[in-house]
Formats: C-alpha cells, structure tokens, sequence
C-alpha cells in the first residue's frame, strides 16, 4: 500500500515521504540520480545510522551510483521524529507500555513502500531492489528481514550492527522474535534469506559510548566484530538443529572499523564488482573520488 509518488530528479535531492500507516511522522528521502540511470537499471535503498544522516550516506554511494547507473534512495528518520533505538532500530514494534502495536505499523515496512512508490512513479522497472544498513542501520536491516516480506529485496547487506535480534522464538523481542506474533515458518524464511552481515575486523572497540552495553548485547560478545560472529554462529546451529536451510553469509571486511563510508564502498564493490576491495583501497583518501 502506498499513496506516495516519488520521482526524484537528476543528481542530489531529498524529497517528503507520507507513509501512510505513520502519517503523523513525516519522512524524507535522500537521493542520489546519476544522469545515466534508466528504469531498468539498480536500485539501492541505504539505511544510515544512528546519527540519522541520511544524507551523508547517500554520498557515501555516489561514486558507485555513477559508475554503475544506481538510483541511490536513503529514508531518513530523523530523530525528533523517530527518537531513540526503539522508534528506529528496533523499528517501532513495541509500544511504550511494551505492548506489540499491529504489524502494519512496524517501521521496517517503509523502504518496501519507498520502493513501491519509485515504481508507481515510473522512475524505476524494476521488481526487487538491493538494501544497505550500517549500524543502527545494520540492525534496522537484519531486523527488517526477521519480519517482513522478502518480496522487495534481491539482495540485503547489514553491515557492523551493534548488535542483533537472534533468530529463535524462545527470547523476547528485540534480543530474539518471541512475543511479537512471529511464528517457526517466519524464522525458517529468514534463515533461507541469502543475507550477508559484512563485520569490519577493527571494529573491536569496547569502550565507544554508541555500542550498545545492555546485557543482552553484551552476552553476543564485547563488541560488534565479535557479536557479528556469535549471531551467524548461533543462527547456522540453530538452522542446522532444525534441518532448515540456511543461506547467510558472514563477510570479513578486513582493516576497517566502524566506518560507514568505507563499509559503504565494500558493499558496492561486492555487489557491482565481485569482490571486497583491500583496506588501503576502502580507508584510503583518495578512495572517497574513486
């Protein structure tokens, strides 16, 4: 469902978005259009993280957008408008008084509309498009496809989340999916999802004041490289204790910390290039003009 067009024009814009099942909570998308761009070629939606600069990490994509014809598109939630972890990160799923509000006002549905309304304004053909998230926007992603239709999203990278939703009912959202109307089948879609978390190996810091420190994350391990590994462990042993089909992939991004310009070059060389670039190339100065 969306009432909502969206035609972004050629270079930067950013342009209102009214979802509809949060009419209250105006939203704005970030675009990047390289002249090249067609309807046919790639669509990349970028979830930015907790500073809510949506902006930034459209530039982060532009180099790649130009080299490749991508339509860059990052939904921003500002921060007066979607405070906190719990009206982003962990996508409005909980009221304040705990309670599990309907499903179709969970947050991690948007992108999928702001997709929707590309294509109702005739900006892009195409039927899937790829999702990016770094940080709180990594959580955002994985989360989104714990939860939702995986109809919209040929491809999904969540990239140094600060921790994880655990893919099994038996602890209570958001350390796991129990209590919020999910079922066994739900688990085994995402399990079968061929996500890719990308954890940069400098991201070891245990003292950087953003890291979450509740003890939920800190039982996924003392900071986000290591919580990377402990989620895909966990999620492999509980689909294989399961006899399900499991199609995650975890990727080491070696030499970089928690750097979403350069976990954003590394994800579009991946996908548009077939490979994960050396450090000295994703860290680099120079790399921002590549």
């Amino acid at each position: 469902m969306t009432t909502t067009t969206l035609n972004p024009g050629i270079g930067r814009s950013t342009l209102p978005f009214i979802d509809p099942f949060h009419p209250e909570r105006p939203l704005e998308v970030n675009f990047y259009r390289p002249a090249s761009h067609g309807p046919d070629d790639p669509v990349v939606i970028v979830q930015h993280g907790m500073l809510r600069n949506g902006d930034e990490y459209r530039d982060f994509w532009i180099p790649a957008a130009e080299r490749h014809r991508i339509l860059i598109a990052a939904p921003t939630f500002s921060d007066g408008r979607f405070p906190k972890a719990e009206s982003y990160n962990n996508g409005l799923v909980l009221g304040e008084d705990g309670a599990v509000r309907p499903f179709e006002n969970w947050l991690y549905a948007v992108p999928g509309r702001v997709f929707a309304a590309l294509r109702k304004g005739g900006v892009t053909r195409r039927s899937k498009a790829r999702l990016f998230g770094h940080s709180a926007g990594g959580q955002f992603a994985h989360r989104l496809l714990a939860t939702q239709d995986h109809e919209p999203y040929e491809a999904v990278i969540a990239a140094n989340p600060g921790w994880y939703t655990l893919p099994t009912l038996q602890r209570a959202f958001p350390e796991g999916l129990g209590g919020v109307g999910l079922d066994e089948a739900a688990l085994a879609r995402w399990f079968a999802y061929p996500m890719h978390i990308f954890a940069g190996d400098r991201d070891i810091s245990v003292s950087d004041p953003n890291l979450p420190a509740q003890d939920e994350a800190l039982r996924q391990g003392p900071h986000r490289y290591a919580r990377a590994h402990y989620v895909y462990d966990f999620a492999r042993q509980e689909a294989e204790r399961r006899g399900l089909p499991f199609r995650w992939q975890l990727v080491r991004v070696e030499g970089v910390g928690h750097d979403g310009a350069a976990m954003s070059r590394a994800a579009a060389a991946f996908w548009f290039e077939g490979r994960v670039p050396p450090a000295d190339e994703l860290v680099s100065e120079q790399a921002a003009a590549l």
